[in-house]
């Protein structure tokens, strides 16, 4: 029997590590935590055959013929280049469910934000026109969680097609992934602790588009836009209308007299989308255009769309409160999305940042800041640094309160007395010096929220 090592007890860990099972390996999980929930999962899939090493540091062995790496492990761990040196295949958790799923078309979508919005919509936009097109990878499912499902199913009983969310780590460890529609949502510099240069960000990224057989670019992204002369086959979108779209109009999607025109067509108009923000009218462009590629009707897109109730994590209201607004935009992971979340609020503000800070330029982030923020309370890591930043421009309305408890019963107290609309959470920070994820993050938000305002919430 072949032997497999899989490096990550994540939920895309687990569930290549039964998908491998299922296909005839014997596997083994590596992982390098000890809590008492690994132990409990060690339990379990132990009965079911999966070795698992808690505690443990990857090194590769020469009885190994595969290894599989979660989306969190780096590409370049010494001891995968040592792999790779050695023969041995390596390959990603999605490249994994990639090979067994080629014979479904793939939507793949990728960029630096708007991921989440647009994979969502395609989503919600394919399942309201009869198809059974599950969302995987950054959202919904584990791909190989995805791929188990189709093992010994009948063809009729297949999914239709492939909703990924590719983030740049997933395209760098599964170069084989060759979608029927790429999408390209933005480009802005991040992760560049983990790619190093701002040209590999790019290169890994451009490589999913390039497999892809349609390729589907956001026409208002200036980067994106300046690289149009090495997309000459693409579709492209503007929210600024037809004048400002790269191509032939009736190859892409723009915005004319308050509606989402698709391939010549009128689809819907763009305020039937319930999210707010014209970064959100690009996603709907991006979402529509690939519905119409893989030969969507109109009508089943702008019910899709009308019906569409937004993205928990993503400027999702909670609640309101005495007439303010508490939104929760814990997916704002670096300072271009937070740009855009705090730009897409009414003004005056009361902003929520800080965690643990990425690289990057955070010169639009602190202008829209001042344009628009009655005041910032920052918290985790991030605090400190935020408060010079914010000093070095004269923009003094802060206060470090290190928690979201804090910052929410805060927020609650300057909203009233500076008439604020909102208060926003929108980091411009990764989440894990106090959480688990920005989704964890946002759960205590909402919770805050709620344990905070419960008393006088209409």
């Amino acid at each position: 029997m072949p032997k497999a090592c899989v490096i990550g007890l994540g939920r895309s860990g687990i569930a290549a590590a039964r998908l491998l099972t299922q296909q005839g390996w014997a596997v083994t999980v590596s992982d390098s935590g000890t809590s008492e929930a690994l132990q409990a999962l060690r339990q379990t899939l132990e009965a079911d055959g999966i070795q698992v090493k808690l505690g443990d540091r990857f090194q590769p062995t020469a009885d190994l013929q595969r290894i599989v790496v979660s989306p969190g492990v780096r590409w370049d761990l010494p001891a995968l280049v040592h792999a790779r040196d050695m023969g041995i295949e390596t390959v990603g958790e999605m490249g994994l469910a990639w090979d067994a799923m080629t014979h479904i078309p793939w939507v793949g979508i990728t960029g630096t934000n708007g991921k989440t919005t647009t994979t969502a919509l395609i989503e919600a936009i394919f399942k309201t026109a009869g198809l059974h097109a599950p969302a995987c990878g950054n959202i919904g499912y584990a791909a190989c969680e995805v791929a188990l499902s189709t093992l010994n199913v009948p063809a009729n009983e297949q999914p239709d097609w492939i909703i990924a969310e590719v983030s740049s780590y997933q395209v760098e460890s599964s170069p084989q992934l060759a979608p029927r529609i790429g999408l390209w949502t933005t480009f802005t510099p991040d992760h560049l602790a983990r790619h190093y240069t701002l040209e590999n960000y790019h290169a890994i990224k451009a490589h999913l588009l390039q497999q892809s057989h349609h390729a589907i670019f956001n026409g208002d992204d200036p980067y994106l836009r300046s690289q149009a002369t090495r997309w000459p086959q693409a579709h492209w979108t503007s929210v600024e209308g037809k004048r400002q779209l790269l191509g032939a109009p009736d190859d892409g999607a723009y915005v004319e007299d308050g509606w989402a025109i698709a391939l010549g067509d009128p689809i819907v108009p763009v305020g039937a989308l319930k999210m707010v923000g014209t970064h959100n009218h690009q996603n709907l462009l991006m979402a529509v255009l690939a519905a119409r590629l893989a030969g969507i009707e109109p009508r089943a897109i702008a019910r899709a769309v009308e019906e569409f109730p937004g993205v928990a994590h993503r400027l999702e209201l909670v609640q309101t409160w005495q007439g303010i607004r508490f939104i929760n935009d814990s997916k704002a992971t670096n300072y271009d999305a937070a740009q855009v979340g705090l730009a897409s609020v009414e003004a005056p503000a009361i902003l929520i940042a800080g965690g643990e800070a990425k690289e990057g330029d955070d010169t639009a982030w602190l202008n829209t800041i001042q344009q628009k923020a009655a005041a910032v309370l920052l918290i985790g890591n991030a605090a400190e640094q935020f408060a010079q930043r914010l000093q070095a421009i004269g923009y003094t309305q802060y206060e470090i309160v290190e928690t979201m408890d804090r910052a929410v019963a805060r927020g609650a107290e300057l909203a009233q007395t500076t008439q604020a609309t909102c208060v926003l959470l929108s980091p411009a920070c990764a989440s894990f010096d106090q959480y688990t994820s920005f989704e964890h993050r946002g759960d205590d938000f909402r919770q805050c929220c709620h344990r905070h305002l419960s008393d006088t919430r209409h």
